[in-house]
């Protein structure tokens, strides 16, 4: 027990870390989602083409390999940007390194990932709403984009409040893999204690068991929202 009293306050610091992430990249997500999720409904191939090629190669490649390729990856092919700029348009020198700092690596594959989640969750929203809804829209005057924004969308809010939930605490539950880049969230924190302790099923419980409280806390918050809103038989007061 003692060994983690003294660890928490370091434990705590990554779950400040976990938490930043998980709100700034599904925040992100919701942005890239809305525009995926509509891009998916949209009557020009193109961008249907476009929007559908990045869900499927998100949803269908794991986390930690979009990880990967940003964070190891990416510096590849900035650097050899660099040297071509510099031998066939005689531009630079440019700076040798081309690193790509873990806060910024996260924050990167952890939005584009929840982006393509959030955009399947934004199309089936959309598409509940009834037709005649639009239909009706129309017929007052209002433009397709007019229908979508007054009419559609905050109805279809209404409805992807619980799956946003649920996004939300997988996400939380991914950043463990951040500890593959070195980023101080809650996972490599206990690593880090462990490996000065010795202790590990201890530290170990203790990351569960914070995990635990995140999660269950959101929830019961999806669970209050869902209710102010008067989502599955609830009637807002």
């Amino acid at each position: 027990m003692d060994v983690i009293i003294k660890a928490m306050p370091f434990l705590l610091t990554g779950v400040l870390q976990t938490l930043k992430i998980t709100l700034i990249a599904v925040s992100l997500g919701c942005i890239l989602g809305l525009f995926g999720g509509m891009g998916r409904l949209s009557n020009n191939r193109f961008i249907r083409g476009l929007a559908t090629c990045y869900v499927d190669f998100i949803r269908g490649t794991p986390l930690l390999v979009q990880l990967f390729i940003i964070y190891f990856g990416l510096p590849q092919v900035v650097q050899s940007f660099k040297e071509l700029l510099e031998v066939y348009f005689s531009l630079g020198p440019f700076s040798s390194t081309s690193h790509i700092p873990p806060f910024i690596a996260a924050v990167a594959a952890c939005s584009i990932n929840s982006g393509a989640y959030v955009s399947e969750i934004f199309r089936a929203g959309i598409q509940s709403i009834e037709k005649g809804q639009r239909e009706a829209a129309l017929s007052l005057g209002m433009t397709p984009r007019q229908a979508m924004r007054y009419i559609i969308l905050p109805q279809a809010f209404r409805r992807i409040v619980p799956p946003l939930g649920n996004e939300f605490i997988a996400m939380l539950k991914d950043t463990s893999l951040l500890i593959c880049i070195g980023y101080a969230e809650l996972t490599r924190q206990g690593q880090l204690i462990i490996a000065d302790t010795f202790r590990p099923f201890e530290i170990w419980f203790a990351v569960a068991l914070l995990y635990l409280i995140m999660t269950l806390t959101i929830s019961r918050l999806v669970d209050f929202t869902e209710r102010r809103l008067g989502i599955n038989g609830h009637h807002q007061s």
